[in-house]
């Protein structure tokens, strides 16, 4: 069995889940070269990915989450780091900064909004018969929501999807240079909507981080930024590929389309669950070691790189019966699509509101989904999901 989780070529088609498979069975803790770097240690086995993700103490988020080591010190960003690249106690003290809008009441008071944004989204679409569903359907809901929250027109976060696509996009597959690119017109961007929101500032979360204080200091502007980066960038990482593979899924299963369809909004939250353990948008996760240790029976040692893979996890025969059927019916579902421990996604509250009421509105007024066109998927080892997926389909 060929194992390269480095090149794009590998996740064309969606993860691949025989590598992964031969990994668990075989190599559950696996170095893997890395052409311009020192090397990784691959995680594959759900127990495994649980036990790293949560254990800052050893696993350190420094300095970088990402396999390639940063180009200079601080993850490329001078002394400042984004909330992700950071261990608490200093990660809990940024995190704590936003939580407040993130928790599951807060995103319960948002969802008659997102219901709402859900049903223009399907309006545009819904009487012309095809589209391109990630463009035109999944990657609506998360960039309009993020606007929103951010207090930035809707359109303006339709443009910062398209840079994060570009940001997520494997480095080989774009121009020369295009990622760094696209980190500066976000980083751009952001700098008008400091001066704008210190000018005026309004009941947003942009405004808010603004005016809040960590260890008794306002945020300087590139922190800001770096916050503004990640939740554009991760407030639609899981809701769009979700909402895209997830339909990709239930076209390739007609039975358990059916089987939703019979009752879509009593089984729409089992259905959720287990279609985001299905894709599983996010990849994989880097931890650096910060002493030697033991990773199931496998000695790592002080500063080696260690990368959770969940879509492994999730497919973990040791963690779920039949992990290779999709079954939206499955009740137990210990998936970790959006992480766990302290890294575990902030917003994963507000993405399932946002999951639930698109499938609501597509599922409910779309029906006889096809295939226009092949899938054309994300060419990236870090973000799984269709790029382009033209669909056609009739009116329900």
């Amino acid at each position: 069995m060929k194992i390269d989780l480095l090149s794009p070529e590998s996740f064309a088609g969606g993860q691949p889940h025989d590598q992964f498979a031969w990994l668990r069975q075989n190599q559950p803790v696996a170095w893997h070269d890395e052409p311009e770097g020192k090397g990784f240690w691959a995680v594959t086995r759900h127990a495994d990915v649980w036990a790293v993700d949560r254990d800052f103490q050893t696993y350190s988020s420094e300095p970088t989450i990402m396999i390639a080591d940063p180009l200079s010190e601080a993850g490329g960003f001078g002394p400042y780091k984004m909330m992700l690249m950071m261990d608490p106690p200093e990660h809990t003290a940024f995190r704590k900064l936003i939580r407040s809008e993130f928790t599951e009441p807060a995103a319960r008071l948002r969802a008659e909004r997102i219901q709402a944004l859900a049903m223009q989204i399907v309006d545009a679409v819904a009487g012309k018969g095809e589209c391109d569903f990630v463009a035109d359907v999944a990657g609506e809901m998360p960039s309009y929501v993020i606007a929103e929250l951010m207090g930035l027109p809707l359109d303006d976060g339709r443009e910062l999807y398209k840079l994060t696509e570009i940001i997520h996009t494997a480095p080989e597959a774009l121009p020369p240079g295009a990622g760094g690119q696209a980190v500066m017109k976000m980083f751009e961007y952001g700098s008008k909507v400091i001066a704008e929101k210190r000018a005026k500032p309004g009941d947003d979360l942009a405004s808010k981080l603004l005016a809040c204080e960590v260890d008794g200091r306002k945020l300087e502007d590139p922190e800001f930024l770096l916050f503004f980066l990640l939740l554009i960038d991760a407030g639609g990482d899981t809701t769009r590929n979700l909402l895209s593979g997830g339909l990709l899924a239930l076209m390739e299963h007609p039975e358990q389309y059916a089987w939703l369809m019979a009752d879509l909004e009593g089984r729409l939250p089992t259905a959720r669950e287990e279609l985001l353990r299905w894709t599983s948008p996010v990849i994989y996760m880097r931890r650096t070691a910060k002493h030697d240790a033991d990773l199931a029976g496998q000695p790592i040692k002080a500063g080696d790189k260690v990368v959770m893979y969940f879509g492994s996890a999730n497919r973990d025969p040791a963690a779920f019966d039949r992990p290779d059927v999709l079954d939206l019916s499955r009740g137990e579902n210990a998936h970790i699509a959006f992480g766990t421990g302290p890294h575990g996604c902030l917003g994963q509250h507000l993405a399932r509101i946002e999951i639930d009421a698109m499938l609501r509105e597509v599922l409910g007024r779309m029906k006889d989904f096809e295939l226009a066109a092949p899938v054309e998927w994300l060419p990236s080892n870090f973000i799984s999901g269709p790029k382009a997926m033209p669909v056609r389909f009739k009116a329900a």
